[in-house]
């Protein structure tokens, strides 16, 4: 196991992290959560504004419908004992034309291994969207979100590919009625497996 002095060197590493600062205009802000016995490792996008303001991930509306998918009480969903938060981009990255920007590109590559090393081994990822996705999932890259969500058990039992829970995705659960009945379910297995103590 990973001792806490290497932990805290990192989340110090992450903490002082400046990259990317020329790109930020809210400047800097690493959002994560993790610790040596994180079992269950969330990826998503990046931080929005509130979770920029705050410094708690997924502190808004897209959290409180990702902790429903998951069946995730926030005490847990907090705890980094047993769930760490590495999204594809650390920091809140601004705003364009339509919405927050991507995730900066130097994150991932930059921290993503480091982070894992410390993790353990026996350990399940949900890839929350389609940045996520596109990145641990590479043969998966020539079918849509939709074809990658609803052929879940592919890329079991290490990956779980999940939408983004924005506000979009009510709209695309209506269209696609089958991941209430058919993916939640497992989902929640999985997760309570990995978060029990």
């Amino acid at each position: 196991m990973t001792d806490a002095a290497t932990i805290a060197a990192l989340r110090a590493d992450i903490a002082a992290c400046r990259v990317c600062a020329a790109h930020l205009a809210a400047g800097p802000r690493p959002v994560t959560q993790f610790s040596a016995t994180s079992r269950l490792i969330i990826i998503g996008q990046a931080p929005g504004t509130r979770v920029h303001e705050s410094g708690i991930p997924w502190d808004d509306a897209s959290g409180e419908r990702l902790r429903a998918w998951t069946g995730l009480a926030p005490d847990v969903f907090y705890d980094s004992a047993r769930v760490a938060l590495v999204p594809m981009g650390f920091c809140y990255p601004g705003t364009g034309a339509s919405g927050d920007l991507p995730p900066r590109p130097e994150c991932a590559p930059l921290w993503h291994d480091r982070v894992f090393s410390v993790l353990p081994a026996d350990r399940l990822i949900l890839l929350v969207g389609s940045y996520a996705q596109e990145r641990y999932l590479p043969a998966a890259r020539r079918q849509s979100l939709t074809e990658r969500v609803r052929n879940f058990a592919e890329v079991a039992p290490g990956y779980f590919p999940l939408p983004h829970p924005s506000w979009r995705s009510t709209g695309w659960m209506t269209k696609n009625p089958w991941f209430e009945t058919t993916v939640l379910p497992p989902l929640q297995r999985l997760v309570g497996a990995m978060v029990a103590l």
